[in-house]
C-alpha cells in the first residue's frame, strides 16, 4: 500500500496544473521555463488563495503555462517523509527553479540541490535556520521571503493582553520545532513573564490529535488560545478557529486569514500579499539573477486582523481602542 500511495503522490500531484490566461503583454522569450512547486499540504483545485496569488503575478509578468511556462507539482499530501524524494525527483527533471512555500519543503529542496535556485516563503529566521548567510546577501542557492512569524509572538501576547486584560493563562497550541524555531520560543516565554501571563504548551503531531487536545485545554479553563503559525497547524486553521469557538476559548493566530475563519483575532503579514511577491522573485531568477545576491525579504505591513462577531459568541466586549486601530474587523 506503502508503494501505491507513493505513486499516486509523485504521479497525480505532478498533474495539477492551473488554466492558461490571456495576458495584455506576453512575455518575449520563445523559451518553456520549468517550475517545481514542493509543498507538504495537500494541493487543491482550484488553487488555493495563496497559490492563486502566486499564478496571478507570474501571468502579469508575462508567464503563461502551456506557453512559456510549465509548473510541476509535488505534494506530499501532509505527509513530509515524502519530502526528500519528491525534491530528488524534480532535481532529476531539471527544472529551472525549485518553489517551497513552507519550512519543511525548503529544507528538503536545500537537501536535494545546491544549484538549482530555490525560492522560500516561510515563518522562521532563514539565517538562525541555516538557510542563508544573511538577509542582504544569502550567499548560497536559496532566497526568498521571511514571515518572521515566531519574533512577533510577543507582540501577539501584548495583543492577548489588550484584548483580555483579566487573562492571566494562555495556553500555546504548536507541533514540534526546530532547535533554531525554539530559541525564538524563549523570547516568547520571556515576553509572557513580563505581562504577567502563564503560558502552558501543548504539542500535537498529527492532525486527529487536534480534538483531544482542544477538549484538555479548554478543561484546563486557559482564559485564551494561542496558535503558533507552524506548517500543520496553518494548515488545520479552519478546524481549529471552529473547534476553539465550538469550547468557547477565545483564538488568535499569526497567519493573516485566521480571524476569518472564526478566530478571535490575527495579526501578521497578508500572505496572498506575500505569495503574489514571489512571482517577482521567480522572474528575476528567470532573467539570469543569482539567488546568491537576491535580498531575502520581509513583510512590508502587518495586519490586525478581529471578528466581532465572534467576540459576541463568546460574550467578550473588546476594547474600543484595539477595534480602532484594527486593519480589518469581521462582522
Amino acid at each position: 500500500m506503502a508503494q501505491v500511495r507513493r505513486r499516486r503522490l509523485l504521479v497525480a500531484a505532478g498533474a495539477l496544473l492551473g488554466a492558461p490566461a490571456r495576458l495584455a503583454i506576453a512575455q518575449p522569450s520563445d523559451r518553456v521555463f520549468r517550475i517545481g512547486y514542493l509543498i507538504d499540504q495537500p494541493l487543491t483545485e482550484p488553487p488555493s488563495r495563496e497559490r492563486a496569488a502566486w499564478l496571478k503575478g507570474l501571468r502579469a509578468l508575462g508567464y503563461v503555462e502551456g506557453r512559456n511556462l510549465e509548473i510541476l507539482y509535488r505534494s506530499s499530501e501532509s505527509d513530509p517523509a515524502f519530502l526528500p524524494d519528491l525534491a530528488a525527483e524534480l532535481v532529476a527533471k531539471r527544472v529551472d527553479m525549485i518553489l517551497a512555500p513552507t519550512l519543511a519543503s525548503t529544507r528538503a529542496a536545500m537537501n536535494a540541490t545546491r544549484t538549482i535556485p530555490i525560492v522560500f516563503i516561510f515563518g522562521a529566521d532563514p539565517v538562525g535556520a541555516g538557510f542563508a548567510k544573511s538577509l542582504s546577501r544569502p550567499g548560497g542557492n536559496l532566497t526568498g521571503i521571511t514571515l518572521l512569524m515566531p519574533t512577533l509572538e510577543p507582540k501577539r501576547l501584548e495583543l492577548v493582553r489588550e484584548l483580555l486584560p483579566h487573562a492571566k493563562r494562555v495556553a500555546v497550541l504548536t507541533e514540534p520545532v526546530s532547535s533554531a524555531v525554539e530559541r525564538e520560543r524563549q523570547q516568547m516565554r520571556a515576553a509572557a513573564a513580563q505581562l504577567g501571563l502563564t503560558l502552558e504548551m501543548h504539542q500535537v503531531r498529527e492532525n486527529g490529535e487536534l480534538p483531544a487536545r482542544l477538549d484538555k485545554i479548554a478543561a484546563s479553563r486557559a482564559d485564551v488560545l494561542l496558535v503558533l503559525s507552524t506548517t500543520r497547524l496553518i494548515g488545520a486553521r479552519s478546524a481549529i478557529a471552529e473547534m476553539a469557538l465550538e469550547r468557547r476559548l477565545p483564538s488568535l493566530m499569526g497567519f493573516g486569514d485566521y480571524a476569518r475563519h472564526g478566530g478571535l483575532a490575527a495579526y501578521a503579514a497578508d500572505t496572498v500579499e506575500q505569495f503574489a511577491r514571489l512571482a517577482s522573485y521567480c522572474d528575476r531568477l528567470m532573467k539570469g539573477a543569482k539567488a546568491a545576491e537576491l535580498p531575502i525579504e520581509q513583510p512590508r505591513r502587518l495586519a490586525l486582523s478581529i471578528n466581532l462577531a465572534t467576540a459576541r459568541r463568546l460574550g467578550l466586549d473588546l476594547p474600543k481602542s484595539v477595534l480602532l486601530r484594527a486593519d480589518d474587523v469581521i462582522e
